[in-house]
């Protein structure tokens, strides 16, 4: 009669022991992103790989990362590339709760929800 109980409490401890987990290494991998973002000469690709790495080294796949210059006068979004001095860079990272759970099935009404984590810095480029 207990152990039903014991183990949807052991089971839940779990599935939200991953669940902060891998929020913290969303949000650990896009500060490494944007601390590269930042830098002069880097590429989206290299933010990219690096963002990526950080991820598979905490055993996360199959993120979505988004990386946007936004123009530090106007405060629109352009493309990475076209970044100037002064604009901010902001990279994000998500992923869904049902790829990272390792439950086979969500017990805890986690199905269909994203882990995501955003990191703004702004442009270290040189006038």
């Amino acid at each position: 009669m207990v152990a039903p109980v014991f183990f949807l409490m052991i089971f839940g401890m779990i599935e939200f022991g991953r669940m902060i987990m891998v929020q913290q290494v969303l949000t650990n991998a896009s500060r490494e992103g944007a601390r590269l973002a930042v830098l002069d000469d880097t590429t989206a690709s290299e933010v990219t790989t690096a963002v990526d790495n950080y991820l598979s080294a905490g055993r996360v796949s199959g993120a979505d990362i988004e990386l946007v210059a936004i123009d530090d006068q106007t405060q629109t979004e352009k493309p990475f590339e076209q970044s100037d001095y002064g604009d901010s860079i902001r990279v994000s990272v998500r992923v869904g709760f049902d790829q990272v759970s390792w439950l086979p099935s969500s017990f805890f009404g986690n199905s269909g929800r994203n882990l995501a984590a955003t990191t703004i810095m702004r442009r270290e480029t040189v006038q």
